[in-house]
């Protein structure tokens, strides 16, 4: 099936709405608390033995989603003037591959299939935006897929762009391929956050496309464009399991 690349939504189509503005920062809050619960409950687990490096990196992953609630919070704040607009204020860039993780955090290590090239993950991106765009795709993927499959988070560099693959093992492409076509969020939650990566992609001239995938499968393809770094790559190996 080919796929269909999200044409950039409006900033008049109704952002500002209070209701609208309502369910986009409940669609946002939960994602961090799902990813909170779930390195929490990881760090609490005495089943297997943690050594202080896991309890670090467990510690420095839920320390970053936290991070991440915390400026949910201030658009809480903020909304009201409309800086819950992504443009509104300026955003630092990290590299690709300290964000990598934090989003593979959400998956269950026994169901992650997750790679980059050591380019791509020496990309800088927009921290906030690029984390949030990852964090809805890779939820969607959770929920969407069977309870027990695979989920893939997969970076590249080809041609041009910064290209980030997000896979389930769903049978059907036509549910997310309908919502990227939708002009405004339909009602409720559902949908809403592919329509917020839409709409935060835009911000940086990015895409997304979604298609199915054989022998099945799902896939959601985002395109950052991005400035190559000079030089020999950085050191380093693939991110993911």
């Amino acid at each position: 099936m080919a796929g269909w690349t999200a044409a950039p939504p409006s900033c008049e189509s109704g952002d500002h709405d209070p209701e609208l503005l309502l369910r986009m920062l409940c669609h946002e809050f939960r994602t961090p608390v799902v990813a909170l619960a779930a390195l929490t409950r990881a760090l609490a687990d005495e089943r297997g033995p943690l050594t202080p490096d896991d309890r670090r990196e467990l510690a420095a992953l839920a320390r970053d989603q936290a991070d991440h609630l915390q400026q949910v919070l201030r658009q809480v704040v903020a909304a009201s003037t409309g800086a819950l607009d992504p443009a509104a204020a300026p955003e630092p860039t990290v590299p690709l591959g300290r964000i990598l993780p934090q989003v593979a955090a959400l998956v269950p290590a026994e169901r992650l299939r997750a790679g980059t090239t050591r380019r791509a993950g020496a990309c800088p991106v927009p921290a906030r935006r690029t984390r949030q765009v990852l964090l809805n795709l890779v939820q969607n993927a959770l929920r969407h897929g069977p309870p027990d499959g695979v989920v893939g988070v997969f970076a590249a560099l080809r041609g041009p762009g910064l290209t980030i693959l997000v896979t389930d093992e769903g049978a059907d492409p036509e549910p997310v391929v309908e919502a990227l076509r939708r002009p405004a969020p339909g009602a409720g939650l559902s949908g809403l956050g592919l329509w917020i990566v839409r709409r935060l992609l835009a911000v940086d001239g990015g895409r997304v496309t979604a298609r199915g995938l054989r022998p099945r499968g799902v896939g959601v393809e985002v395109v950052l464009p991005v400035t190559r770094p000079a030089g020999p790559p950085p050191a380093g190996g693939p991110v993911g399991g």
